[in-house]
């Protein structure tokens, strides 16, 4: 699996994502994942399944060093106290023995960000975690969450895909050295996948518009994708990404969609997104 290097981290640019999974479903295509080729596991304390995904690691028989994995603490923990009490309770349910990275997942504007992102660097200072980074931080808090840690950052979650223009951020994760990673990367279908700028290289190059969107974000440079699937085929599908590559014509004309700004994601705790 390819990886992007960033602030002394390697993160496989193509990720499980496991929001919505539960229970031995979930276990199951984790470890059928892994067995297909994944190297990198994304969940959270919030998704309900880091037990579950960590049975799943097991079941795969594959070694905890090959393998990079992510989970984050909920927004109404990242406080000082609850956020390392919160990654302790995650790692005791993974049972993954350390974690890759810990993100705040979501901003959380009754707490001084000082106070978060000095709690998330004691808890990579106390062996819990290898990296730590952030979630759905728009450029401001970003730029403030950079320079508030003492630890490098290595990624910044945020939702991603060909209808919302996520320039800015990108931008911003570039040159803090940083990861973006997409969440919803796949905009979850809708008339994505009909797209002319989509539909064209699926035929042209005998892939599935699904593989040609997961194509456009791991050829950005610093990009990881996380899609998210219940269907156990189409984890091998998702992953048969590195055999092509887009030119710069078909990856501007899918990047020109993105005009449509559509946000899947957007909560009454949200913070103040970018704008293009």
């Amino acid at each position: 699996m390819n990886v992007v290097k960033v602030n002394g981290a390697s993160i496989p640019v193509l990720g499980m994502g496991t929001w919505t999974l539960r229970g031995e479903t979930c276990s199951q295509l984790v470890s059928r994942a892994l067995e297909v080729g994944y190297r990198h596991v994304d969940t959270a304390a919030a998704y309900e399944n880091e037990k579950a995904v960590g049975e799943g690691i097991r079941a795969s028989g594959v070694g905890r060093e090959e393998l990079f994995v992510t989970t984050k603490v909920w927004w109404t923990d990242i406080a000082a106290g609850d956020l390392e009490r919160s990654a302790e309770a995650s790692l005791k349910r993974l049972g993954t023995g350390y974690l890759d990275l810990l993100l705040i997942h979501w901003p959380n504007p009754n707490v001084k960000l000082s106070e978060s992102i000095q709690a998330l660097n004691r808890v990579k200072e106390g062996g819990l975690t290898r990296h730590i980074g952030v979630s759905n931080f728009p450029t401001t808090l970003l730029a403030e969450a950079v320079d508030l840690s003492e630890a490098p950052l290595v990624a910044n979650q945020v939702e991603y895909h060909p209808f919302l223009n996520q320039n800015r951020v990108h931008e911003a994760c570039r040159r803090a050295g940083m990861a973006m990673v997409s969440y919803c990367p796949l905009a979850r279908g809708g008339d994505l996948f009909s797209q002319p700028a989509i539909a064209g290289p699926a035929t042209a190059y005998g892939k599935t518009p699904a593989q040609i969107v997961l194509r456009w974000h791991v050829q950005q440079e610093n990009v990881v994708a996380i899609p998210r699937t219940s269907n156990p085929d189409r984890l091998a599908e998702n992953a048969d990404i590195f055999d092509f590559s887009l030119t710069d014509g078909e990856m501007a004309a899918i990047s020109a969609l993105q005009n449509r700004m559509s946000r899947i994601c957007d909560y009454d705790f949200s913070p103040v997104w970018d704008t293009a």
